[in-house]
């Protein structure tokens, strides 16, 4: 039997042999480039930061801007709106918290975190009253979905912040007043009192000189003598601050009250969906207050966690699956501890769990059993694979 080459039969493949040669002979030999695509993403998205406390600036009694600086490279470019997710250690307890950057992107020589002290918080009550000038952290690149795009977003924007909600919107502020930009901006800023604003007099400055940027104060307990806004978000008050709703986006950014809130007052006003951009600022306070919280469970419940192929944890149902794995030693992969990044995605094997509005599983998540252990509770006990 005789063989030969059937590719010479190929119409064509003369040509392109031919071709092929050519460019051997004086084409780019690509190979000398291997690994710099690498490295040009790297540059500009690392996976870990190291970061120096240089400033700390005491914005309220209950709050506190970090201002950080790289310690071993120049910091990779953000969009005003986007976050860090911040590594720390605090008793031996290593996990971390996402915190928006404040400073806006034009500055690229530090990046600003507002932290504001939580009831019972871990990782705030930490950076607050031990954290020093010179202490290191490590953190994620700058990343999130929660900035303008101004070719889906207009120029007409409504800011709904609530408490530290501020500090996304801070970064926006500062960035269209520092550059000129030409957008329309109004912030309706909701506190309990006055001296719980973060950056007043920075914004009612930058508000007054730069006629583009207008800045609601609401208070819901204000004090006597009190002339301002008063009460909550609602659909009334936005109706009457923002007048024409028909060409704005909203954007809802606090805690995890106060956006479930402000929705229900944005849906009054018949604002579509695809009309509103939203941050979730971590996991709700009272999670047994969330509808289809069962009465059968008491958050003080503990249950049993055990990984596959590996050691079995306690875990309270009043908190989320994440918190207890970190407090055992287990590290999940993480970002936004809100259930949107998907970083934390683990097999649910056996159990149930109880998962807010608001977490983001994919429909094949869904479908395969796979949680966000950052928003995950246990209501019994579970079998996972991390």
């Amino acid at each position: 039997m005789i063989s030969r080459n059937l590719h010479n039969d190929l119409e064509g493949y003369a040509e392109i042999k031919e071709e092929i040669a050519v460019l051997k002979k004086y084409g780019t030999d690509f190979t000398l480039q291997k690994g710099e695509v690498a490295r040009i993403i790297n540059l500009h998205h690392p996976k870990k930061l190291s970061l120096r406390i240089s400033q700390i600036i005491h914005e309220t009694e209950s709050t506190k801007t970090f201002r950080l600086v790289s310690s071993t490279r120049p910091l990779p470019p953000f969009q005003a709106g986007q976050y860090i997710n911040l590594f720390v250690e605090v008793d031996g307890v290593r996990t971390s918290r996402p915190y928006s950057i404040s400073s806006p992107p034009s500055q690229t020589a530090y990046y600003d975190i507002t932290v504001r002290r939580v009831a019972e918080g871990f990782v705030s009550t930490y950076l607050l009253d031990e954290v020093k000038v010179g202490d290191i952290f490590q953190s994620t690149s700058p990343s999130g979905q929660f900035y303008h795009n101004p070719l889906f977003h207009g120029e007409n924007l409504v800011f709904l912040a609530g408490g530290s909600g501020i500090t996304p919107f801070m970064s926006m502020i500062r960035e269209i007043t520092d550059r000129g930009l030409n957008r329309q901006v109004q912030l309706i800023y909701g506190n309990r009192i006055n001296d719980d604003i973060i950056f007043n007099k920075e914004m009612e400055e930058r508000s007054a000189c730069c006629d583009n940027v207008t800045v609601h104060s609401v208070l819901s307990e204000p004090a006597d003598g009190y002339n301002g806004l008063s009460g909550f978000i609602t659909a009334e008050l936005i109706k009457e601050r923002v007048g024409n709703l028909d060409d704005k986006m909203f954007y809802v950014c606090g805690p995890a009250a106060m956006y479930t809130f402000v929705l229900g007052e944005l849906k009054k006003l018949g604002i579509p969906k695809r009309k509103i951009r939203m941050e979730v600022f971590g996991p709700p306070p009272d999670i047994k207050s969330q509808p289809g919280w069962p009465e059968d469970v008491s958050i003080n419940d503990r249950f049993d966690v055990k990984m596959k192929g590996k050691t079995t944890i306690k875990a309270k149902a009043g908190e989320p699956l994440m918190n207890s794995l970190e407090r055992a030693g287990i590290v999940v992969t993480a970002s936004c501890r809100s259930g949107e990044c998907s970083l934390c995605r683990t097999k649910l094997v056996s159990g149930k769990v109880f998962q807010p509005r608001g977490v983001k599983l994919r429909k094949s998540d869904r479908a395969f059993g796979y949680i966000h252990p950052c928003m995950a509770y246990p209501l019994e006990n579970l079998e996972i694979i991390i």
